[in-house]
């Protein structure tokens, strides 16, 4: 009896929904952070409680929440939450770190997810997983009338199970908590001179975001003391060069608290000894960064590696993020407070402090290490110094799905320090997840919409977002980022780049549903799809390129401006060459970045592959960046029946060693070798003794690898040694990182297309 008569109340408060309300329901098991009312008066914000055990929030009490009227959601979410079982869950509920007890939430996430909870781990793309916020549960509501869909059953399977957190999360049910020290912190003097303030506040008229548009930029050079170059670049005269920060003192950053406090305690393994006696808690790289970073410009920083400065990189990143999220969500919470207390027949519209969607910043990483590392941080930075840790959602589940396994022992191969850096631990590429930040909480695994930070790959991102024509696809949620910060960009090039270059045709786009978006808080630079101008990128990689300056260039459209670091390499990596070896370097014409590829291909075929196809030039390795290259080079050595082998990423183990074996042993005169076979393995390859650049590799350090190979040839004398480079114009870049700029600019302008170093010890 108990049993059906909680199913017949559940069922009469959702005929009292209406049709929107039922769908979002049936999708999230929750209520939209924003209400969709189409009256004309603003209720008040509504509240109550969810059972007898739930916690009230800190600025209400009880006159408030009796005078006010229950949500039908609210009310829904009660039954759900005491039927039978609930209760055990809430008890048993544990988000220890270390906690050896059961956890009944957490693993029965496996069986309760919703698109912000489904593991994507194990499937590698087939059938894009449910956080994409509108795939299965829409396809049931298209063959069903809503009022004869039974949400109660279908919450079971697919709606969030931690109801104890829920109601914490949400934006529209929550109140600032201020102390009477933090409201005299807050005075208009700091409000005025707040960054975050002053950038979201700013109106630009339409001349300005023509100027945008039209891609004039003042450009200026500076140099500061450990970025180096800088370019500062604005379309708005206005927000033009600014000056690095001489001493940085916490208190006057604008930090939201806790940051102040748990910023000097999470950066200081990261100190050196030296800033340390200064009381400084940021290194000389990071107190720059960020003085960039909290002025809202663009930045590119392309001198990031994991070897030297990465963890300094995402610390300082993180903090920036987490400032920005903290922000936003207080003057939203703030907000709600004043309009609870506001006279309900008085409307104002002064509140407009949020975007069409809720998640703000979306960050981009490659691999699943990366994105543990971002949540520890953000973590560390919420705990306060001495007090309670913070209550964290499926912190288990987390670290269990992101965390590495320590009995996957790696293979027992020599490899360089660089390339253990960049692949410790869990380097799966297929992720996404959500996390909501509210007051004292984080809450993992958040459905999009419901989140404030996105942390995902790019193939993670694809599979949502989808492709023109596909039925079940999303990218709503990337309708009111206000943050974008794109980490390691040069791993996309060896990953697919197609995929950045597909979020970014997305991103800041208007949305094609409201979801139950309060139109009367939302900003006016969403509602007039100004977003993208107030947008700040954060670009970060270990190398100049083409490609990720084009992003920059053509995708970075902030009004505050763009801040590139553009250290011209003096000395290029062929000097890390210790073999004695002549590099041949041959330049090949062509009319424009486009035609250079057919130009390449019919350069190597007419003029340096005869060359080498006599027989005493064996061991031949031809070295090659591009898979599509790669594939027109080995249907033509097919083709011509020319004795040869070829490896690249996709070669199985079996093949690899047939190929190196074959190669080594001179049963195969040619060996065509991809530069992600050599990103992804590194591989000694043994038995060389001619080398072929059929383009000049992405990694400048890749050349000097590849080259010193060569030192290992199996029973050749030395001076039979032989390395041919082809360039062109359009690889200045990649030409100054091997030989550098100085020799660079005379091979560029010479009227010689042939030019030759030696490397090496000469007697």
């Amino acid at each position: 009896m108990g049993k059906r008569k909680a199913r017949q109340q559940r069922q009469q408060l959702i005929s009292n929904l209406s049709k929107k309300q039922k769908k979002h329901l049936k999708d999230f098991g929750e209520e939209h952070p924003f209400y969709d009312r189409v009256s004309a008066k603003k209720e008040p914000a509504q509240v109550c409680e969810l059972s007898e055990n739930s916690e009230p929030s800190g600025s209400e009490n009880d006159s408030d929440s009796d005078s006010e009227h229950v949500s039908v959601y609210h009310k829904l979410l009660a039954t759900l939450k005491t039927a039978p079982n609930s209760d055990n869950e809430e008890e048993d509920y544990d988000e220890s770190e270390d906690g050896s007890d059961k956890n009944p939430i957490e693993t029965d996430t496996e069986e309760f997810q919703d698109e912000g909870e489904t593991g994507d781990e194990g499937n590698n793309g087939d059938v894009p997983d449910q956080e994409s916020v509108t795939e299965a549960p829409e396809q049931k509501t298209t063959q069903e009338e809503p009022g004869d869909v039974d949400i109660s059953s279908d919450l079971k399977d697919e709606g969030f199970t931690d109801y104890k957190h829920e109601s914490e999360f949400s934006l529209e049910t929550n109140f600032i908590e201020e102390s009477a020290d933090q409201k005299e912190s807050y005075s208009s003097d700091d409000a005025a001179k707040d960054p975050f303030k002053c950038h979201m506040d700013e109106e630009l008229n339409k001349k300005e975001i023509d100027n945008i548009l039209a891609h004039f930029k003042y450009t200026t050079q500076v140099k500061w003391p450990a970025l180096g170059q800088l370019v500062f670049s604005s379309a708005l005269e206005k927000f033009g060069v600014i000056k690095p920060d001489k001493e940085v003192d916490v208190k006057h950053l604008h930090l939201h608290k806790p940051l102040e406090t748990t910023w000097p305690k999470v950066n200081n393994p990261l100190i050196s000894k030296e800033t340390k006696s200064k009381d400084q808690s940021f290194t000389p790289l990071q107190k720059e960064l960020f003085c960039i970073m909290n002025s809202y410009k663009d930045l590119f920083y392309p001198e990031r590696t994991a070897l030297r400065n990465g963890e300094e990189v995402r610390h300082v990143y993180c903090l920036h993020a987490m400032n920005h999220v903290l922000k936003a969500n207080a003057q939203v919470l703030s907000n709600n407070a004043k309009r609870r207390d506001q006279q309900q027949d008085i409307e104002d519209d002064g509140f407009r402090d949020q975007g069409l969607t809720r998640p703000k910043v979306l960050i981009v990483v490659p691999f699943r290490e990366s994105a543990l590392r971002v949540v520890q941080i953000f973590i560390s930075l919420l705990e306060s110094v001495g007090k309670k840790k913070i209550d964290v959602s499926n912190k288990k589940r987390f670290k269990g799905e992101f965390g590495s396994d320590p009995d996957e022992k790696p293979p027992n191969l020599k490899r360089p320090e660089d390339y253990d850096a960049v692949f410790a631990g869990n380097i799966d590429d297929h992720f996404k997840i959500g996390v909501a930040v509210l007051q004292k909480s984080l809450r993992l695994y958040a459905p999009f919409y419901s989140s404030d930070v996105i942390i995902a790959s790019p193939l993670g991102l694809r599979t949502v977002i989808g492709a023109e024509g596909e039925k079940n696809r999303d990218y709503d949620f990337l309708s009111s980022i206000e943050m974008l910060i794109i980490d390691e960009a040069d791993i996309y090039l060896m990953q697919n780049w197609e995929h950045v270059l597909h979020l970014l045709a997305h991103i800041n786009l208007l949305p094609l549903e409201s979801h139950g978006v309060d139109f009367s808080r939302v900003r006016m630079i969403s509602l007039n799809n100004w977003s993208k101008y107030y947008r700040q990128t954060l670009l970060f990689g270990a190398l100049q390129n083409p490609q990720i300056n084009s992003i920059f260039n053509k995708h970075c459209l902030n009004y505050q401006g763009q801040v590139a670091v553009r250290n011209v390499p003096l000395i290029g990596s062929i000097s890390h060459v210790v073999v004695q070896l002549p590099h041949v370097f041959r330049k090949l014409e062509a009319e424009n970045s486009v035609s250079v590829i057919d130009a390449r291909f019919h350069f190597f075929i007419d003029k340096v592959l005869p060359e080498y196809r006599d027989a005493v030039m064996s061991h031949t390795l031809i070295y090659i960046p591009s898979y599509f290259d790669y594939v027109r080079l080995r249907n033509y050595f097919k083709k011509e029946d020319l004795s040869f082998m070829h490896i690249c990423e996709y070669t199985d183990k079996s093949g690899i060693s047939r190929a190196r074996h074959f190669f080594l042993k001179g049963q195969k005169q040619f060996l065509i070798f991809t530069e992600r076979f050599h990103f992804y393995k590194r591989y000694t390859i043994r038995g060389i003794r001619n080398l072929i650049f059929y383009e000049l590799p992405t990694y400048p350090h890749f050349y000097s690898e590849v080259c010193n190979m060569m030192k290992l040839a199996d029973g050749g004398e030395e001076a039979t040694l032989t390395c041919t480079v082809l360039y062109s114009k359009y690889d200045a870049q990649k030409l100054a990182a091997v030989v550098g700029v100085e020799r660079t600019a005379q091979m560029l302008q010479s009227s010689k297309n042939v030019h030759l170093f030696v490397t090496g010890e000469t007697e």
